[in-house]
């Protein structure tokens, strides 16, 4: 593990009028590490991933990148310092090309004249999309198919895959296995795998306890906007981290 932690919040809260969603909550990741963020409804980690991601501002405490604080007055300036973020609505464009999803936003444009006048660099972003896909596991035999043809579980990946594609340090995944089947959130937990062996920072929030258990190096458990336990993966199984979550562990 890294002496500064690769992204961290200390002792950050927030609150929505009278309601308190965050209290003092510290958390941290390394490169390379894969941490879970779980809790159940109302906990608190949505608001977190907000925080992190740029979306809110806390009301106290500190964002460090790599050990230097961030007041983030915006989601592009945490895209910018190469962490991304991938909500439960993996915001594909179903008629559009593998490829076209992958550089959505970052199109490529051709050299010279055309690439002033709008024409885009088809083939490299193609050719590009498939040497990033199948670099972290995603193979496609062309990805100039539309998303709409494609598997839930392979357009989750391809979502997943965009952001292990850009992202230089840290990738947030929020509930990105939520309504696969087993085999499709396989698929999913193993690009996880790769962007772990890509030496990125990954933050795992999600309802479903076994992948967390499967695929996490570290776990922190929320209760009602408080941290009320961060341990290694290994500490947990599945009925004393949902006994953690619900407050009700040893209880009879």
């Amino acid at each position: 593990m890294s002496a500064v932690p690769l992204y961290e919040v200390k002792n950050v809260s927030k609150a929505y009028g009278s309601v308190a969603a965050l209290t003092n909550v510290s958390m941290a990741v390394n490169p390379g590490e894969v941490v879970g963020l779980v809790g159940d409804n109302g906990a608190g980690k949505s608001t977190l991933v907000k925080v992190l991601s740029g979306i809110h501002a806390p009301d106290s405490g500190s964002i460090l990148l790599e050990g230097t604080e961030h007041h983030w007055r915006s989601p592009h300036e945490v895209l910018a310092a190469g962490i991304e973020t991938l909500y439960q609505d993996s915001g594909l464009a179903p008629n559009l090309s593998v490829s076209a999803n992958v550089f959505l936003g970052r199109e490529m444009t051709r050299p010279g004249l055309l690439g002033k006048l709008g024409f885009l660099a088809q083939k490299k972003m193609d050719r590009t999309a498939y040497e990033d896909l199948e670099r972290i596991g995603i193979g496609f035999t062309s990805t100039d198919r539309p998303v709409a043809a494609l598997s839930g579980g392979q357009r989750q990946a391809v979502a997943i895959g965009r952001a292990v594609a850009w992202a230089r340090k840290l990738i947030i995944l929020d509930e990105p296995t939520n309504h696969l089947g087993a085999r499709q959130a396989g698929e999913v937990l193993d690009v996880i795998r790769a962007a772990k062996d890509k030496q990125l920072g990954v933050i795992f929030v999600s309802h479903t306890l076994p992948h967390v258990l499967s695929v996490t190096d570290r776990i922190v458990v929320l209760r009602l906007g408080q941290v009320v336990k961060d341990a290694p993966t290994s500490e947990f199984d599945a009925e004393s981290l949902l006994g953690t979550i619900t407050g009700l562990l040893g209880a009879r």
